[in-house]
């Protein structure tokens, strides 16, 4: 389990290495340094909600299932 942990963790923060399809890549070169930038900062933030709530969803779930303690 804390295999499956690290590996989400490591998913998770290389995604702001390459967060733009090449359509937006190559807008964002037209568009210049500025604003490729927010457009990058604007892709990142519409996909942190359902990586959010998937990691909030697989928590839950994996609480659930683990053996109670007493």
């Amino acid at each position: 389990m804390k295999k499956l942990f690290l590996l989400i963790m490591v998913f998770a923060l290389s995604l702001s290495a390459s967060a733009q399809c090449s359509l937006c890549t190559k807008t964002a070169q037209q568009l210049g340094e500025g604003p490729a930038k927010g457009l990058n900062n604007g892709i990142l933030m519409l996909a942190f909600t359902p990586l959010a709530l998937m990691a909030f969803l697989g928590y839950r779930w994996w609480r659930s299932q683990r053996p109670s303690q007493s």
